[in-house]
């Protein structure tokens, strides 16, 4: 990690004590805050969540100088042994190493044009580990996390923006990569079987889990990227890198929508949809949150699935701001910053992801949801596919690439694996 992460972790901390002693000030006093205080505040929260991005910008940039020092690196001791190779002997080489990388230079030829195919379609290089991928992209830029030991190629990269924009995919949700898009039926759980005292010689009555099934299909989910023909034409650009950055961020904005506050009609079953209530709060709060209600959310959730370790916080920006505030009954807050790298902030121990599309705290909105995210399966079908045309923006120069995917989500265990708070009537 460098000086200048670790001068922004120190101020983030720093900032972070800053607001504390607000909130300690108006809580000694048993009051609200004042106007002043307010201010003062909202300022320090926006500045914690300013440094969050400049950290996390600052440990993207490491990671991709890293990535291109290996790849120098390769490349030079690449071209040292094909210098001391002969005839045939070299051609073989140059072959093999072809052969063996991950299809960038026939991936940068078809962006280009040189090739006679108008689509490319981007697969996975054999059985995919999601639990890695969603690792590398959790931690990037951190070496004793296996940075140094994971090859990137373009599907990994592609799958990691494509992840930090969806919270769903960053939770540990289950992933089901298939060939086709054919629908297939998943088993959910809506009733777990149940026992009773049982006298001697009485009858044992029956009991058993009730199950219906959940239809994952393949909605398409495309976007268009324009490149000028100078960037494709500029070898020196990292042409993978820029596609793989947009097409991950469109297509895991446009899906990890669905995948929140889908209604299943037409679009994949969102997580909000799905999920069951787990506290309502009181009234007069305009649907404000208090640390009891959090607590009380936490512990609807049976212990199996909330000492999960897919079990995860999620609300939008504003409730984050409005949980920071809040103390238990022991004066201690319940929201706990994450100082390290690549450890999140934490609620009562759980990771808090940020999800803008989550509800804002208001009157009857479900804007907290906690639960076992792994309950939540994401069906993908096949790669990503690419399309390229040099005529939709021929006036401009700029070639049109398009990208394509299918996928599709729902909550499968809907005995309350995933629970919401919903803001009491005002």
């Amino acid at each position: 990690m460098s000086e200048m992460v670790k001068t922004l972790r120190e101020r983030r901390a720093n900032v972070w004590e800053q607001a504390k002693a607000i909130a300690d000030a108006a809580s000694d006093a048993n009051r609200n805050f004042s106007a002043e205080e307010q201010g003062k505040w909202d300022v320090l929260n926006e500045e914690i969540n300013q440094l969050d991005q400049r950290i996390k910008s600052a440990l993207d940039t490491e990671a991709r100088a890293k990535e291109a020092d290996d790849a120098f690196n390769r490349l030079h001791t690449s071209q040292g042994k094909n210098k001391g190779a002969q005839g045939g002997a070299a051609n073989r080489h140059v072959t093999a190493e072809r052969d063996a990388g991950d299809g960038g230079d026939e991936l940068r030829a078809w962006m280009r044009g040189e090739t006679r195919s108008r689509f490319f379609e981007v697969l996975p290089e054999g059985p995919v580990d999601w639990r890695k991928v969603q690792s590398r992209a959790l931690t990037v830029g951190t070496t004793t996390a296996g940075g140094d030991t994971v090859p990137t190629n373009f599907y990994d990269r592609l799958v990691e923006h494509l992840i930090q924009n969806s919270a769903i995919m960053q939770s540990g949700a289950t992933i089901l990569n298939t060939a086709g898009g054919e629908t297939i039926q998943i088993p959910k759980t809506t009733a777990h079987s149940t026992a009773a005292l049982v006298t001697e010689g009485s009858t044992i009555g029956t009991s058993e889990p009730t199950f219906g099934q959940v239809e994952l299909g393949a909605y398409k989910y495309g976007a268009l990227i324009q490149i000028s023909r100078e960037l494709l034409d500029d070898t020196g650009v990292d042409l993978e890198g820029y596609l793989a950055m947009q097409a991950g961020r469109a297509l895991g904005n446009a899906f990890g929508a669905h995948a929140i506050t889908g209604d299943g009609s037409g679009k994949p079953d969102g997580v909000v949809h799905g999920a069951s209530l787990g506290k309502t709060g009181g009234t007069g709060v305009g649907g404000a949150f208090s640390s009891d209600d959090l607590i009380d959310l936490f512990f609807s959730v049976i212990a199996p699935y909330r000492k999960s370790s897919a079990a995860t916080w999620m609300m939008a920006d504003s409730s984050i701001a409005n949980a920071r505030k809040l103390k238990d009954t022991t004066g201690q807050y319940i929201w706990q910053p994450g100082l390290q790298a690549g450890v999140p902030d934490t609620i009562l121990g759980k990771p808090v992801l940020t999800e803008p599309n989550m509800a804002a705290v208001a009157t009857s909105a479900k804007s907290v949801l906690f639960g076992d995210m792994s309950q939540y399966f994401v069906r993908l079908a096949g790669g990503i596919r690419f399309e390229r045309s040099d005529d939709f923006a021929f006036d401009t120069d700029l070639v049109t690439f398009r990208a394509l995917m299918r996928a599709d989500g729902a909550l499968v265990d809907l005995t309350g694996a995933v629970k919401y708070y919903a803001g009491g009537a005002s």
